[in-house]
């Protein structure tokens, strides 16, 4: 009854900011939703003085969610599944250079330069934060959040090649900074654990090859099922059963849960509805999980505003969570520009190419949850604090300027492979 009362109340609240949004403020729904919840927090945390009884009841309303584990768990494989399954493969084929550098390596670079300026500015600052915990700080925000990069872009009028690079590499680079950030999380931990190179390399083949190889059989075997009955209300089970059951048997085999359901999508959505699906299942089955992607981003971003409550004192971080909105920026450019620089891609990156990639690289709830999962200790709060600031920013400025931006340099480029 609880857990049905807490999904009622956001429910409610994320229907009507969502009206408020439309009516009113005219912005991208997720971005308009999160605004206002975000204002909503303020005004609480303004008025609670005068109302302590709702304060505190709606707070706790708050911090009984498992934000980690309710998006981690269970959101992010519906979400991810929703927006794999509109891909086009021939797309991602085209840009499979990029997609796979900027998803692994680029993910590397970033963390670990991140890692060491944040550790210079801390120094600087005389904040007590340790090396370690400015790379975990590095790998939760090094990666581009898949659901805030899908449900922006949608609104963005930005070319389809540059959409593709910047979506696919959402898409696929969860897999690898998750293993990074837990093998990073244990050596804060427990500096005695087993991080020898042959052991991290094993683990990350383990989650990235484990998840691409269930997701493809999973999606295969499910798309063979569907064309034997070509009913679109077994279909649309089939699929819910795939992210569902899907996600038990990856974390049953210890491998990437989120790349299961990528590569999944991503099978059901090319091979499986050119094969196995007459035109009115596959309208009915793109018009479900458009639904279920709507509902579950407006879940989210009220989810991401009303985040601030749960983070006391957070303008006593102001100071170092600005220099971070820098820092990230700045190694989001460095992350992109060694790669183009040294790997001798099929078509060349023009500037302009890649000050939209950094621009369009947005940071979501999968960085806050990953922050909201390390253990309670002195170093979680400047941590999570950060990274709140980090991701608003990301989502309210990059996300409202992406299209502008796109629109101002790419007739510069003309000419340029974006």
């Amino acid at each position: 009854m609880e857990l049905y009362y807490s999904f009622s109340v956001l429910i409610v609240l994320a229907s009507f900011f969502a009206y408020l949004n439309i009516r009113f403020l005219k912005l991208p729904a997720t971005i308009g939703i999160m605004i206002i919840a975000m204002i909503s927090s303020i005004l609480l945390v303004v008025t609670g003085t005068i109302f302590p009884k709702t304060f505190m009841n709606f707070s706790k309303l708050i911090a009984e969610f498992d934000f980690t584990e309710v998006l981690m768990g269970a959101m992010l494989n519906f979400l991810l599944f929703a927006g794999a399954i509109h891909v086009n493969l021939k797309d991602l084929r085209e840009q499979r250079g990029p997609i796979m550098v900027f998803s692994t390596i680029s993910v590397l670079i970033s963390t670990f330069a991140i890692g060491l300026i944040l550790d210079f500015a801390t120094d600087l600052l005389h904040i007590n934060l340790p090396f370690i915990y400015c790379l975990l700080f590095g790998a939760l925000i090094s990666p581009t959040d898949p659901i805030a990069v899908l449900s922006i872009l949608k609104d963005a009028k930005v070319p389809k090649s540059l959409e593709t690079k910047i979506a696919g590499e959402s898409l696929f680079n969860d897999g690898v900074a998750v293993v990074i950030f837990a093998v990073i999380l244990k050596l804060a931990q427990d500096p005695a654990s087993d991080f020898s190179l042959p052991h991290v390399s094993w683990l990350l083949i383990r989650e990235a090859l484990g998840g691409f190889l269930l997701g493809t059989v999973l999606g295969v075997q499910s798309s063979k099922a569907m064309r034997k009955v070509d009913d679109y209300k077994v279909s649309v089970l089939i699929t819910l059963s795939v992210v569902m059951g899907g996600y038990l048997i990856a974390q049953a085999m210890h491998i990437s849960g989120p790349l299961t359901m990528v590569a999944a999508g991503i099978i059901i959505g090319n091979y499986g509805k050119k094969t196995a699906m007459s035109a009115t299942t596959k309208d009915y089955l793109n018009k479900f999980w458009e639904l279920i992607d709507e509902i579950l981003n407006a879940i989210l971003f009220l989810f991401i505003g009303f985040e601030l409550l749960l983070i006391p004192n957070i303008l006593s971080f102001w100071s170092i969570g600005l220099i971070c909105i820098f820092i990230v920026l700045f190694c989001r450019f460095v992350s992109l520009w060694i790669p183009t620089k040294i790997i001798p891609f099929k078509k060349k990156f023009e500037s302009s190419t890649i000050k939209i990639l950094v621009w369009g690289g947005l940071r979501g709830g999968v960085s806050i949850a990953l922050a909201l999962s390390i253990e309670e200790g002195p170093h979680k709060k400047i941590i999570l604090a950060i990274t709140y600031f980090v991701v608003v920013f990301s989502i309210i400025v990059q996300g409202l300027t992406i299209g502008k931006l796109a629109n101002k340099l790419l007739p510069k480029a003309k000419s340029a492979t974006l």
